[in-house]
């Protein structure tokens, strides 16, 4: 999923010429950018011949149910899949097949190994005035285990990691530490960047208090009684405390427990946690008629968490990225540049698909174009955000442009480009976001409502639309996004 670390108000976007029906709107908090010199151009050209394939490509995908085939292909034929597990060794075989029966070329797995670590038992129990209650909870990837029997210790609440962090030692040692923060629903997810922080750290913060244990509020904005999953971070040298996440409703009855006097929980954890478990990134191509070696590179990821079907995290991705490129692939001619796909293998705990894609490829790294993900559900691109060099945004306005019909607003040069294609960011190639509507998802994200009933299948279509027409542009076109040579 994305990095929504960093808040994207207040950043300029790059407008461009269109007609009365189409011109977007500007979304509130962005400033309107003064008008560029006039020796540069506003706008860089598309062919007639490449808008025609546009509209072509655009049409063909909001009137295909192919990415719903797929995800729900993956679903029902493989499952929920674990990173390093058995479930994600089926989902590579299901990837080469898919890919290779709709027609993609050089399609192989490049392994490599990961830590596994899985939750054999996970329960939680409020013990308050002799009574026990059972709590709806999940292990955090990489939480140890607890003693045979459990844990048990008296409860500090703290409503943020800032009040835990700012906490004396005194008050956090020997007592499970509870991180009580409630998540902000927002269009673009910026809530999660906040209130993820506390799944990462609450472990290593509050061991270095000398804490018991960790419990955090569920990082999600639904009010079902679920508890979302996800990693933990660990302490230095591999320690780590026993952590766990809690369902809204639950935290809610702890809080307010807490109001009352004393309140004790007992934590009973079995995980399993090995080395060098298998995994491995499934690849595969279109290549390029006249620049082969030039690559777009598409990326989604395969595995997924336990507790729900991995629909919208990241099925949806697989199958947006997976229907786009098909659908380019039965173009009459293909594309200048070669696009590849990357089904990264394990991204959910601890992006080590990207990172092992990063190694493998850091020679090319030079010959990618340009890097973008589908990693953020099923909800309809609403933004288009790039993160080119200055010489290269006539570009990014162009393609502003080809995305308005499908109601793509233009937005800020500021594209994280997702988790999967990090490793290759941070070795220099350009990235962009088709930013998905997360309004909604950090209700189903992590939880077992991941499911394809969470999917929207006009939204889905219009995301392989806009998937289809970026990358068909930025395939068949010779522009560069990088800053030129000095």
């Amino acid at each position: 999923m994305r990095n929504f670390g960093l808040a994207l108000l207040g950043v300029a976007f790059f407008a461009f010429p269109a007609s009365a029906q189409q011109q977007p709107q500007p979304t509130p908090g962005f400033v309107q950018a003064s008008n560029p010199p006039a020796t540069q151009p506003q706008v860089a050209p598309i062919t007639p011949g490449q808008q025609r394939v546009v509209d072509r490509l655009q049409t063909a995908a909001l009137e295909s149910d192919r990415a719903y085939d797929i995800v729900e292909d993956l679903v029902s034929q493989v499952g929920p899949r674990l990173a390093g597990s058995d479930a994600e060794a089926r989902a590579r075989e299901w990837a080469v097949a898919m890919l290779r029966a709709n027609g993609f070329t050089n399609v192989h797995v490049e392994p490599f190994t990961l830590p596994y670590w899985d939750a054999m038992r996970e329960e939680a129990h409020i013990i308050s005035r002799g009574l026990e209650r059972p709590m709806v909870a999940a292990a955090l990837g990489g939480s140890p285990s607890t003693p045979a029997g459990g844990l048990t210790a008296e409860v500090v609440r703290f409503p943020d990691m800032v009040a835990l962090e700012a906490a004396p030692d005194s008050a956090v040692a020997g007592r499970i530490v509870f991180i009580d923060e409630h998540m902000s629903r927002a269009q673009d997810g910026a809530g999660y960047g906040v209130a993820v922080r506390k799944r990462g750290r609450c472990a290593p913060v509050a061991q270095a208090k000398g804490a018991a244990a960790c419990l955090i509020r569920a990082v999600g904005t639904d009010t079902h009684r679920f508890a979302h999953q996800g990693g933990s971070s660990r302490q230095a040298q591999g320690a780590s405390l026993p952590a766990m996440s809690i369902s809204p409703a639950d935290a809610d009855v702890l809080a307010y427990l807490l109001t009352r006097g004393a309140v004790r929980v007992r934590l009973d954890i079995t995980a399993e946690i090995r080395e060098n478990a298998q995994s491995g990134n499934v690849i595969a191509e279109i290549r390029g008629r006249e620049r082969p070696q030039e690559i777009v590179l598409l990326a989604a990821h395969l595995d997924s968490w336990d507790m729900g079907q991995g629909a919208i995290d990241d099925g949806s991705g697989v199958a947006i990225i997976s229907a786009a490129a098909r659908l380019i692939r039965d173009l009459p001619r293909r594309p200048r540049r070669t696009i590849r796909i990357l089904l990264a293998g394990a991204e959910e705990n601890g992006v080590h698909g990207g990172a092992a894609y990063g190694r493998a490829h850091a020679t090319e790294a030079a010959n990618h174009v340009v890097a973008l993900e589908s990693d953020f559900g099923a909800g309809r691109v609403w933004r288009f955000d790039t993160q080119f060099a200055e010489p290269a945004l006539p570009y990014a306005r162009a393609f502003q442009r080809a995305l308005s019909p499908l109601g793509v607003l233009p937005g800020p040069n500021q594209a994280d480009g997702g988790a999967d294609v990090s490793a290759m960011k941070e070795l220099g190639v350009p990235v962009v976001d088709l930013s998905q509507d997360g309004t909604d998802y950090f209700d189903h994200h992590h939880t077992p409502d991941d499911t394809l009933y969470a999917i929207d299948r006009a939204e889905l279509r219009q995301n392989v639309a806009a998937w289809a027409t970026f990358v068909f542009l930025a395939a068949d076109s010779d522009w560069t996004f990088r800053a030129p040579a000095q």
